[in-house]
C-alpha cells in the first residue's frame, strides 16, 4: 500500500504577522512624529490622533487615552521645560541685549538733539552779548544741558566781598534782558572761589562768599528784570569747582567767577 505525502502549509509568513507588522509600523512612525515636535499642540496632536484613528482603526477611543498616558504627558512636560529653558537662557538674553541697545541708541539721540537745542541757544546769546558790546566780557560755553555765560568776580566784587560794584550794575542790567528772552527756561547763578581761606565775621569760609556772591546777583536781577524767580536758582560752590590752577595768581583770577546757566527745554534739571 502507497505511503500518503503530507500536506504542506503555504510558504512565507503567516497572514496575522503581516497585518502585525504593518501596525508596529505605523506605530513607531506615529510616536517618531510625535516626539520630533520640539513643541506639542493639543489640539494638533489630537487631529492626528483622529486621522491615525479613521483611517487605520487603531485606537478607536485612543486620542483621549494617549493624551492622558504617562509616557506622552511625561514628553510633553519634558519638551515645555527644554522651550522654557532654551527660551530663559538664549532668546531672552538677546531680547535683553536688543532692549539695552535699543535704550543706548535712544539716549544717544536725545543726548545728540539735546546738544544741538543747546548749541543753537549758544549761538543766539553770543549774538545778543555782541550787539551788547559784552562778547569780550563773558564766557560762552554749553553741554547738552545748558549754556553757561561766565563772569568774572573782578567784574562784580571786590576782593573778599560780595557787595556789587557800582561798575556791576550796567553788566548784570544787560545780561538781565538777554536772561528774559529766556524766562520760560531754568536760570542758575553759582558763585565760585579760589581756594584761598577766607576768616571773616561775615563770611568765615569761602562757602559764605560765594553763595552771598550767587545771592547778589540773584537779588540784582529780581529786582531790576522781569524774570520769574520760582525759575531761578542761586548756590555757592566755594572753592570745589575750579577752572584753573589755584597755585598761580591767574589760575586764582579765573576761579573767582559767577556762572550763569540757562537750561534747555531737553534737560534733566528743570
Amino acid at each position: 500500500m502507497a505511503k500518503k505525502k503530507e500536506e504542506q502549509g503555504a510558504p512565507g509568513s503567516p497572514a496575522w504577522m503581516a497585518t502585525f507588522s504593518d501596525l508596529m509600523n505605523l506605530l513607531l512612525c506615529f510616536f517618531v512624529l510625535l516626539f520630533s515636535m520640539s513643541t506639542v499642540d493639543a489640539q494638533k496632536f489630537e487631529e492626528v490622533a483622529a486621522s491615525f484613528a479613521q483611517t487605520f482603526s487603531v485606537f478607536t477611543s485612543g486620542a483621549t487615552a494617549i493624551g492622558d498616558g504617562m509616557l506622552i504627558s511625561n514628553g510633553v512636560s519634558q519638551l515645555n521645560m527644554l522651550d522654557e529653558y532654551i527660551n530663559s537662557t538664549g532668546y531672552e538674553a538677546e531680547t535683553e541685549q536688543d532692549a539695552e541697545d535699543i535704550v543706548k541708541e535712544a539716549m544717544e539721540v536725545a543726548e545728540a538733539a539735546a546738544m544741538a537745542e543747546s548749541e543753537e541757544l549758544e549761538e543766539k546769546v553770543s549774538e545778543a552779548l555782541a550787539e551788547s558790546g559784552l562778547d569780550q566780557m563773558v564766557e560762552l560755553d554749553y553741554t547738552s544741558q545748558y549754556v553757561e555765560l561766565t563772569l568774572n568776580g573782578a567784574l562784580l566784587f571786590d576782593s573778599g566781598s560780595a557787595e556789587l560794584k557800582d561798575s556791576a550794575s550796567g553788566i548784570l542790567s544787560q545780561i538781565g534782558v538777554i536772561l528774559e528772552r529766556y524766562s520760560g527756561s531754568v536760570i542758575e547763578i553759582e558763585g565760585h572761589t579760589d581756594s584761598v581761606p577766607i576768616h571773616s565775621a561775615r563770611y568765615p569760609s569761602n562757602n559764605e562768599l560765594s553763595d552771598a556772591r550767587a545771592l547778589s546777583v540773584f537779588y540784582y536781577l529780581i529786582e531790576n528784570t522781569n524774570l520769574d524767580p520760582a525759575n531761578i536758582k542761586h548756590s555757592g560752590r566755594g572753592e570745589y569747582v575750579p577752572v584753573a590752577d589755584n597755585t598761580t595768581p591767574e589760575g586764582r583770577a579765573l576761579n573767582r567767577r559767577v556762572e550763569i546757566k540757562i537750561y534747555n527745554s531737553m534737560s534733566s534739571y528743570q
